[in-house]
């Protein structure tokens, strides 16, 4: 099987360490991919890395969140080009699969009028607007299989998509092979972990820092992350956190590349994403390493996320630190309790092996010599 990977970013983040993640089990299955990406980001030099073929293409670079008339105005000029360079990359390939990893290629996918099944990845959730519309139409017309991070995720797409042909896989992660023993005592870490943009929250996380501080005053505050994407905007918002959190004993630990070491350093999470968050990996990560985990009720996340069970939610910022210092101060018998029922989760549902492996099945599935072999048996 071959397939022709695309992805609208080359920096770092959740979308895009899923397929980074994904690549090597790609080989080791015997299958070929040819990956293309914008720009020499991080993304690109690690694909390399693994030995993988790429290329570039023409994607952006446009805002994150609410588009701008010249976002738009880029968008349409730049579609016809990025379709060209899909049909290139799909034939120098020998391509039998197009996959998807970002809403910005499904038009021009849809433009190439390529003649392979296409699936669409689909990690976040697209707020309604023009974007969706031209998303969801070109989904219809490729007659696009839809694999959805989460079914709040997947819920604008049944719109233009037959539901046969939306698959909800909720992420995988990789774990370390026993969860680290932890103990508060007087000088708690609290961590918050994720790019730097309003949507994950980190001035919230700042506002429940201030509260637990004048409850816990040892207390200490760790905000692990990056503005990502060339995005102006989010380095405004880092500008706007930082100026929030002085005065407060609040590291900023800058991107961290290795997850599980920054969590074993901590003795909770705290994940106060916006509305529209999906399930975010990070949250998966903290039950791989049994770290206690209170998340904004947002999104997906009540999806994976058990009140009272594997994790704590919350509505606001003020109750965030309320639920914090009463899991601080409770002994260790509740925090021990959502650590191993958070690792048992894990085990059960979000291990990177049964993730890919759902993957695998829905590619297996669409591929023409597979389906082919199934009609004739």
């Amino acid at each position: 099987m071959t397939i022709l990977f695309l992805d609208q970013f080359s920096d770092l983040g959740g979308a895009q360490q899923v397929l980074l993640e994904f690549l090597p089990a790609i080989r080791q299955r015997g299958w070929h991919a040819l990956v293309g990406l914008p720009g020499d980001g991080p993304l690109f030099t690690a694909v390399r890395a693994l030995g993988i073929e790429t290329a570039r293409i023409d994607c952006g670079p446009y805002s994150s969140g609410q588009k701008s008339a010249a976002d738009l105005g880029r968008f349409v000029a730049g579609t016809p080009r990025l379709a060209h360079q899909i049909r290139a990359l799909a034939r120098r390939a020998g391509a039998q699969i197009i996959y998807l990893n970002g809403p910005r290629l499904v038009p021009a996918a849809a433009l190439a009028g390529l003649d392979h099944p296409v699936v669409f990845h689909s990690h976040s959730y697209l707020a309604h607007g023009i974007t969706r519309r031209f998303t969801g139409a070109a989904l219809r017309k490729m007659n696009a299989r839809v694999i959805a991070a989460c079914a709040f995720v997947a819920e604008p797409w049944r719109r233009y998509v037959d539901a046969a042909r939306i698959r909800v896989i909720y992420n995988g992660v990789a774990g370390p092979a026993q969860a680290p023993k932890r103990s508060t005592g007087n000088a708690p870490r609290i961590g918050c972990i994720g790019r730097l943009a309003p949507e994950k929250g980190q001035l919230d996380f700042v506002a429940a820092a201030s509260l637990i501080h004048r409850a816990l005053p040892g207390a200490r505050f760790v905000i692990h992350g990056a503005a990502l994407f060339h995005n102006a905007a989010s380095g405004r918002y880092e500008a706007r956190v930082r100026r929030a959190a002085a005065g407060l004993p609040v590291e900023f630990a800058g991107w961290t590349a290795d997850v599980h070491s920054a969590m074993a350093s901590l003795d909770l999470l705290l994940v106060p994403s916006a509305r529209l968050e999906a399930t975010t990996r990070v949250i998966l990560e903290s039950f791989a390493a049994g770290l206690p985990v209170i998340a904004f009720r947002s999104g997906g996340i009540p999806e994976v996320v058990e009140h009272g069970i594997n994790g704590l939610l919350v509505d606001s910022a003020e109750e965030m630190a309320r639920e914090s210092i009463r899991l601080l101060t409770a002994g260790s018998a509740l925090a021990g309790a959502i650590s191993r029922a958070a690792r048992d989760t894990w085990e059960r549902r979000f291990t990177i092996a049964r993730f890919h492996d759902e993957i695998a099945r829905v590619l297996i599935s669409i591929h023409p010599t597979s389906a082919g072999m199934r009609n004739a048996g």
